[in-house]
Order: C-alpha cells, then sequence, then structure tokens
C-alpha cells in the first residue's frame, strides 16, 4: 500500500467522493488532469479506488489510514501555503473559503490582499456541530486554529486557520473552490472598502450579471 501513496495518490483517495470524475478530483485538487488520472490508474491496479459510475474508496480503512499517513507526514514535513489550501478538502465534513480568502477565490486569485509567507492566516466558515472535528483534523496535521487571528509569536509555524463556526453552511463553487456566497462576499468587501475597493472592480469585471458601480484608480487608498 504505502508503495502506492505518493503525494498525488493519497490526496486523490482523501478528495474523492463517491461518484466522482477524475476531473472532478483533479478540479478539487487543483492538479493536472494527467497528473490525476496517473494516480488514479494505480490505485485503480493496487485495487483501492474503483471506477464504476464514477469513482470511489473501495473501503473506508483506506481513506483512515491514508489520513493517518497525513498527519505523520505532518510532523516531518509542514503543509505549505500551497498545501493548506488543498487541506480541507481532506476532511469529511463540508467548509467553505470566507472573509479575505472568499475575495481571493471570487476573483480567480486576481486579488490576494498582502500576507506574509511567515505569518499565514487561512479563513474558513464550518458548521457549529463540525467545529471539534475540524479542530482535531487540523491538529492532526499541525496547524493550529482559532477564532480569531492569533498573532505570529502566539504559534509555531507560519500557518494557522481562523474558523468562522455558523448554524447553515451557505456555500457556491468557484473554480473548484467551495467559497462563501458571492453577495456575502461583497458585503464584506464594502465593509473594508479601503482595503478591497481594486477587488470590487475586478470582481465586477469578472461577473457581467452585477453592476457594482465601482473604478480604481492608482493612489484612490492614499
Amino acid at each position: 500500500m504505502y508503495e502506492l501513496l505518493d503525494e498525488t495518490a493519497a490526496q486523490v483517495i482523501l478528495a474523492t467522493e463517491p461518484g466522482d470524475t477524475i476531473q472532478r478530483v483533479a478540479d478539487r485538487l487543483h492538479r493536472p488532469y494527467e497528473t490525476v488520472r496517473g494516480a488514479v490508474d494505480r490505485l485503480e491496479d493496487g485495487g483501492f479506488l474503483t471506477y464504476d459510475d464514477g469513482l470511489s474508496v473501495v473501503d473506508d480503512r483506506v481513506r483512515e489510514a491514508t489520513r493517518e499517513l497525513l498527519a505523520a507526514s505532518a510532523t516531518s514535513s509542514p503543509p505549505s501555503i500551497e498545501d493548506a489550501y488543498r487541506l480541507p478538502t481532506f476532511g469529511e465534513w463540508p467548509f467553505a473559503f470566507t472573509r479575505i480568502d472568499a475575495v481571493y477565490v471570487w476573483t480567480r486569485g486576481g486579488y490576494q490582499i498582502g500576507r506574509d509567507p511567515d505569518d499565514y492566516p487561512l479563513f474558513l466558515a464550518v458548521r457549529d456541530r463540525d467545529l471539534a472535528d475540524w479542530e482535531r483534523f487540523f491538529d492532526a496535521v499541525g496547524v493550529p486554529t482559532a477564532f480569531d487571528r492569533q498573532p505570529r509569536s502566539a504559534i509555531d509555524g507560519p500557518l494557522q486557520v481562523v474558523l468562522d463556526a455558523r448554524d447553515t453552511l451557505e456555500r457556491e463553487w468557484v473554480d473548484g473552490y467551495p467559497v462563501q456566497p458571492r453577495s456575502e462576499t461583497i458585503t464584506y468587501m464594502r465593509s473594508n472598502y479601503a482595503q478591497f475597493q481594486p477587488a470590487l472592480e475586478m470582481l465586477d469585471r469578472l461577473e457581467p450579471d452585477i453592476d457594482l458601480n465601482v473604478t480604481y484608480r492608482e493612489g484612490d487608498r492614499a
């Protein structure tokens, strides 16, 4: 088993939901189709995945063992920022990117407010009833969680996850990312207008069905 489970194969097992296509898994992992297809072929040959009216993992024990392997590897090789955006995909509970990460997703990566790679919070909305599960999940992979952004001096490593627990979780999908609804993201940007005026104009161009009436000129924030 462990010979088959390189990084991509492990991620495919954890990201696959019953009935998925290879393209859907590739989109979810933000990896090239052919890379994921190669991992799927190896996992099929090894008896860990089947493809019958869509992909499925043959045994939940395989998924659990893979998750334990992911947690063990995190102790010697902490997740990168790129990994951090994939990590929630490997949990068993729904989530959505929120706050500045929702802006990043809705602008298709076009607007990324300055964040220090050595002090990088990731903002996720989750359901109240899943909160303890998410806390255990991130703890297992060595990423601290909190309800408010923690100062760099309070955590080990550059990454942290800021959780927004909600009674219900509404989300939409943009380029494979689950994200809070567009209307909620626009409200957040408008409430922080000085930071997100250029992002609002960018979104106005990207989404033809809205008219935000925003024009940004360099120097406006000054």
